[in-house]
């Protein structure tokens, strides 16, 4: 059996994965990337923000990876790599349907929510054809030297004398593998479970969800849709379809997003408290929900599946924590330690947070000694209240989503609250917690907020005035950080603000 010996062993080669592994490379350690896989592949999660950008251009310029600046804007993505396929993000935007019945809309947009995030197509945000973007990075990964090895499976790891022996089978053959660390960028907690004996569990989440989605091509653009209804979009912040698009529905919600190919990831994010959904084979949950909604049943009746991945797909619950983030030697990235759920779109800039994070920690502690891991325990407590945020942000959604104006002013917590990480980003302030997790003033609101939301949900009934009461106090209380004019009346649903002000010449942090 050959032998391979390595500082970091980095388990799994999706964008992650491979970033860590070619920032590591180029700040002096010897590592390799293990792929259980073969790339391109499917993948779903596909839509940065503001935030995600922002880092990326960060690692670009702290860890020497000019081509990386490129990926952070629509226009200069498609200026240096239009053969990689992606799709322009201008912002959030919502569109609530009802059983039965045909999308409806007014001049207050009653039944719309448009948040912008940048001010042109040019410096807007993305949609990530992973295929495309994941491939590219082992390439990269390559023409850098780092040692990739696909299809490939860590069979057993040994620790002795403060060093691994992984056993990898790749093929037909096995492999020795020594290295003074690993990393799990696998993505899910199966390998955990399999090396260290670390359970995932979806326990003390708040969010309950499962997914049903592929991808789509020829789907119809929602905005030619609306004209057909002669629904008017003249005061929109931009065009819909370029975007993060949602359709809220009384289950769940649907995702759009669209890439420049004429493809279209396109599924249903469903609250799995609904027992007679969940219990439904896949086939069925697609129809059953298709008939429910004249409009998604229009947009979807021309449109074809993609040969990639050319089924509906389902996943599982979508909620999951690893019961430790870190042991001996080892340690896993934010998106294996966990997962809630794809509404707000936190999992590219989370991945990259967690990315800046572990390169920070393992660059001051080269040697992998105890400091090190005085450093992770503190990185556990980081995951831990992070994770807890999102999953009561995205909770507090799957309660309204029946009612829209609550649906609104429960939404405009997390808009809040990224202002606040965003510019303390663009100012250089160091943010040690994703979404400024460790906020007292973040987290009052947040806890207070959602327990008014539910003894609302548990009246006998949600009156006008209860919605405008609840919709008051959020704009009271984001008041202090709310520069964005949000829940302002006379904006009427329609954001036109940009949360990250940014412009061509603007510092790459």
């Amino acid at each position: 059996m050959a032998e391979k010996q390595y500082d970091i062993v980095i388990a799994g080669a999706g964008f992650a994965g491979t970033l860590t592994a070619l920032v590591l490379k180029n700040i002096g350690f010897h590592v390799c990337l293990i792929e259980k896989g073969t790339h391109p592949r499917f993948a779903i999660g596909e839509s940065s923000t503001p935030i995600a950008d922002m880092i990326l251009r960060s690692l670009s310029v702290k860890y020497n990876l000019p081509w990386l600046h490129d990926f952070s804007r629509y226009g200069s993505w498609q200026r240096a790599h239009p053969e990689i396929v992606c799709g322009i993000k201008r912002g959030f935007s919502y569109y609530k349907h009802y059983p039965g019945e045909a999308f409806a809309s007014d001049t207050l947009h009653s039944n719309e929510l448009l948040v912008a995030a940048s001010v042109s197509d040019t410096l807007s945000d993305t949609n990530w054809l992973r295929a495309d973007f994941d491939a590219f990075l082992v390439g990269k990964a390559v023409e850098s030297d780092i040692d990739y090895f696909d299809e490939a499976e860590i069979m057993s790891a040994v620790r002795e004398n403060k060093e691994w022996l992984f056993t990898v089978r790749r093929r037909e053959d096995l492999i020795a593998f020594r290295a003074d660390f690993l990393i799990d960028a696998t993505g899910s907690g199966l390998l955990a479970d399999k090396l260290f004996a670390v359970k995932s569990s979806a326990d003390r989440f708040l969010t309950h969800s499962f997914g049903v989605f592929s991808h789509f091509h020829n789907l119809p653009r929602w905005t030619e849709r609306l004209h057909q209804k002669n629904i008017s979009t003249e005061d929109y912040p931009y065009d819909a379809d370029n975007s993060a698009l949602h359709h809220v529905l009384d289950e769940g919600w649907i995702w759009a997003l669209r890439f420049n190919n004429n493809l279209t990831s396109f599924g249903f994010a469903l609250n799995g408290e609904e027992l007679s959904l969940r219990n439904m084979p896949t086939e069925e949950i697609w129809s059953t929900m298709r008939r429910r909604y004249p409009d998604i049943d229009g947009l979807l009746g021309d449109a074809t599946l993609s040969a990639s991945p050319g089924i509906i797909l389902r996943s599982g619950r979508l909620q999951r924590r690893l019961e430790r983030t870190f042991g001996e030697g080892w340690v896993a990235m934010p998106h294996t330690v966990g997962f809630v759920d794809p509404l707000f779109s936190t999992g590219i800039a989370y991945s990259l947070a967690g990315i800046e994070r572990v390169v920070e920690m393992l660059a001051e502690n080269r040697d992998f000694g105890q400091p090190l891991y005085d450093r992770l325990q503190e990185y556990e407590r980081i995951v831990s209240a992070e994770l807890k945020l999102i999953d009561l942000l995205v909770a507090g959604c799957y309660k309204t989503m029946r009612h829209f104006p609550l649906f609104t002013a429960w939404s405009m917590l997390y808009f809040t609250f990224t202002i606040v990480y965003e510019q303390k980003r663009l100012k250089n302030i160091p943010c040690d917690y994703f979404l400024e997790a460790s906020n007292s003033d973040i987290l009052e609101i947040a806890y207070t907020t959602y327990e008014e939301l539910l003894a609302l949900m548990r009246g006998p009934v949600i009156s006008d005035t209860d919605i405008v009461k609840f919709t008051d106090t959020v704009r009271e209380r984001i008041k202090p950080f709310n520069t964005a004019g949000l829940l302002n009346p006379a904006a009427r649903n329609m954001y036109h603000h940009t949360v990250a002000k940014l412009d061509e010449t603007s510092a790459p942090f």
